[in-house]
């Protein structure tokens, strides 16, 4: 399905914890997200959705952005007590994007570096870790390679891959399940753990990354694709975008990607 979708009943789009997880500025990811649809003739209904608040009974897109330990610990008892209803919505294929601590919590567990034990919603076969106060936090420019289906043109070095760029800030040490796929393999920076070369995870239509940035301003693609999962969702019926050019936003994502690869150690 390809058209106009201005008679198309609002995605919902689902913002959790925004006034606590935003310690790097994902909310800009919102704001991408209010940007592209609106050029695109998408209606949107929004619902913020932060400590006590109600979830909405249905969304089709779902964010969570980043946070340090302190944070994370005062979302991670209510967010995990969501978590059917979360898994519920990840497998009737709701888009989601959590980014850092909430791709954290989006797992199994998390255990902080006093070696608390935070509940995760399990989204995710994933767990992390953060290792001792003299261990090396993972900060830097990143770039990956996404074979994420429909995500967008592939990378002139790997015809599978899609290039997607960020910026990484995290101590945590996150391990994939047997059951896990990767976001990306990464080709410079750290990711999850940097001891493999994985980053990130994907269940279904749910994507969990370290990419900061805010990373869907500077990832066009990425972007058109959580748009469409979440319109699909909307709909019932697949559907796929049209090409829209976004000058601004590709020629950032060339030049974060000229950035990290002179910057950033190559895996």
């Amino acid at each position: 399905m390809s058209s106009s979708y201005t008679d198309a009943p609002p995605v919902r789009v689902v913002s959790l914890y925004p006034d606590v997880m935003n310690v790097y500025a994902d909310r800009g990811n919102l704001l991408a997200i209010r940007h592209r649809a609106a050029a695109r003739g998408i209606a949107l209904e929004e619902f913020d959705v932060s400590l006590e608040d109600p979830l909405p009974p249905e969304a089709d897109l779902v964010l969570i952005g980043g946070g340090q330990d302190r944070e994370q610990h005062r979302i991670a008892a209510e967010l995990a007590a969501r978590g059917d209803t979360l898994r519920a919505w990840a497998e009737d294929d709701t888009a989601m994007l959590a980014v850092c601590g909430g791709f954290q919590l989006f797992g199994r567990w998390y255990r902080d570096k006093r070696g608390r034990t935070l509940p995760g919603v399990g989204v995710f076969d994933a767990t992390t870790v953060a290792p001792g106060p003299r261990a090396e936090r993972a900060v830097g420019d990143i770039l990956i390679e996404s074979a994420v289906p429909g995500l967008g043109p592939r990378a002139e070095r790997d015809p599978r891959a899609v290039q997607v760029v960020g910026f990484e800030n995290h101590a945590g040490r996150t391990y994939l399940g047997p059951s896990a796929r990767p976001f990306g393999c990464v080709r410079f920076g750290r990711g999850n753990n940097g001891a493999d070369i994985y980053e990130g995870a994907v269940y279904r239509e749910a994507i969990g990354t370290y990419l900061h940035g805010s990373v869907l301003p500077k990832n066009p693609a990425l972007l058109d694709h959580l748009l469409a999962s979440a319109l699909s969702h909307r709909l019932g019926a697949l559907v796929t975008l049209d090409p829209l050019p976004a000058p601004y936003a590709e020629r950032a994502h060339t030049a974060a990607v000229a950035i990290t690869e002179r910057r950033s150690p190559p895996r």
